[in-house]
């Protein structure tokens, strides 16, 4: 089995009130531990404190991420991907960016609002040895970029997918009637795992991630776990877990319990 996760923590230096990160941060954490993922995707990561926060308090992981560049305080922004070190073995890694020329380091195509990157780790499975590719991303908010983001990121995985399965994880701020999720999953190359297990409305409110906070108003689909045809999907679910008035993000973390198959 392989546990799966992506989280979105909300950065660091937000100014969210009863919600800022040095009060939730505990709760994320413990939210993390309460999963025990074997994969785990993070979005907004800041690497300040906020990332050596989660490195020192995951000392079981290893932790990969690449600062996505631009101006302004959100250049040390990641979108890091962690594995457990007793899971897998790393094979190789690497990050692009989500641009017309995703080899150039924070390179912005198709009016978004920041660079945006994608890291990849090729792992083996330490008790299969089987090899897969995990990749993490976290698309542009602008409405003219995210399927600009879903076409680079679709076209890089065209490239690896004849030799290798697939676990893909991110914030791809679309919803799932969105052409973006339509470019990821519509010939059925990858998977929602979520949708393998969770019965859903059409329009997807109970598979809503994004709360800003607790707000019905503001809640999205946008955060998911897309797997290949490798994998059977034995369960998955969003934690929609809090303390009261505070919450671990502005995101629920969502969660996918994978299976290879014969």
């Amino acid at each position: 089995m392989i546990k799966v996760m992506s989280f979105n923590i909300r950065v660091g230096l937000a100014d969210d009130g009863e919600n800022h990160w040095d009060r939730r941060k505990s709760l994320a954490l413990e939210r993390i531990h309460a999963f025990g993922p074997d994969l785990m995707g993070l979005q907004e990561c800041l690497d300040t404190e906020q990332a050596e926060f989660v490195r020192t308090r995951l000392p079981d992981y290893h932790f990969f991420g690449v600062h996505r560049g631009g101006p302004g305080g959100t250049a040390l922004e990641m979108a890091p991907l962690l594995f457990r070190r007793s899971a897998f073995r790393l094979l190789d890694t690497g990050c692009f960016w989500l641009s017309e020329t995703p080899e150039i380091p924070g390179s912005m195509s198709w009016q978004s609002n920041y660079p945006r990157t994608v890291s990849w780790a090729r792992l083996s499975c330490r008790l299969t040895g089987s090899v897969l590719t995990y990749v993490n991303t976290h698309f542009d908010y602008e409405p003219t970029a995210i399927e600009g983001d879903a076409r680079v990121l679709r076209q890089w995985l065209d490239q690896i997918r004849q030799d290798t399965a697939l676990i893909v994880t991110g914030d791809f701020n679309a919803d799932k009637d969105s052409n973006a999720y339509r470019l990821l999953t519509g010939d059925g190359t990858l998977i929602d795992a979520l949708r393998q297990v969770l019965p859903h409305g059409p329009n997807g409110e109970d598979e809503a991630t994004f709360h800003a906070y607790g707000l019905q108003e503001e809640m999205a689909a946008i955060d998911w776990i897309l797997v290949s045809g490798h994998f059977r999907v034995l369960a998955a679910q969003i934690d929609r877990s809090r303390q009261g008035n505070l919450f671990p993000s502005d995101h629920y973390p969502i969660t996918a319990v994978l299976d290879w198959k014969a």
